[in-house]
């Protein structure tokens, strides 16, 4: 899939089947946060690949916004140091793993926005670490359209040279 085509396809999806997923894709969705740009190359991430269904099944009670986690194939929990680049950095990361993901097929979406410090105990994750998300990743239960988004016309958000001007 061509990288505009997945950015402009990717849906959040919180309905997973039971289909497994590959190894190499695994790897590879991991892979992709690795290798995502990086200020100053500070690299502030940290990725935990949770696949035990009791895991997940409790990341899921945890989670109060992502109950569905429970059902992925896999989720991964995105923990941070703490530095002023840190959430944007880890967002990148989060968002190379999802479009990574949806090139292959697989569904995903973002759970929480830190506020997750009850998951720490569970993963072993350090005090001084935040965790800023849990991103759970299956196939779809059901067919999910590609490409229907409900967003503002493109003339109300983007701007040539000044504030205001129409890009056109």
């Amino acid at each position: 899939m061509e990288v505009f085509d997945a950015v402009r396809t990717v849906l959040a999806v919180r309905a997973y089947s039971d289909k497994p997923i590959a190894p190499e894709i695994v790897h590879r969705i991991v892979e992709a946060a690795h290798l995502t740009a990086s200020s100053r190359n500070g690299q502030p991430w940290h990725f935990i690949v949770v696949q035990d269904r009791e895991t997940l099944k409790k990341l899921g009670t945890l989670a109060t916004t992502g109950p569905y986690i429970s059902q992925a194939q896999l989720a991964i929990v995105v923990a941070m140091e703490k530095s002023i680049y840190a959430v944007s950095d880890v967002s990148r990361a989060i968002q190379s793993m999802v479009l990574t993901a949806w090139s292959e097929g697989i569904a995903s979406n973002w759970v929480g926005f830190g506020n997750l410090e009850q998951i720490k105990p569970l993963l072993g994750i350090p005090a001084d670490i935040d965790v800023l998300a849990i991103v759970p990743f299956g196939y779809p239960a059901k067919t999910v359209g590609k490409g229907k988004k409900n967003r503002k016309p493109l003339g109300e958000v983007v701007h040539r040279e000044r504030f205001s001007q129409p890009f056109e």
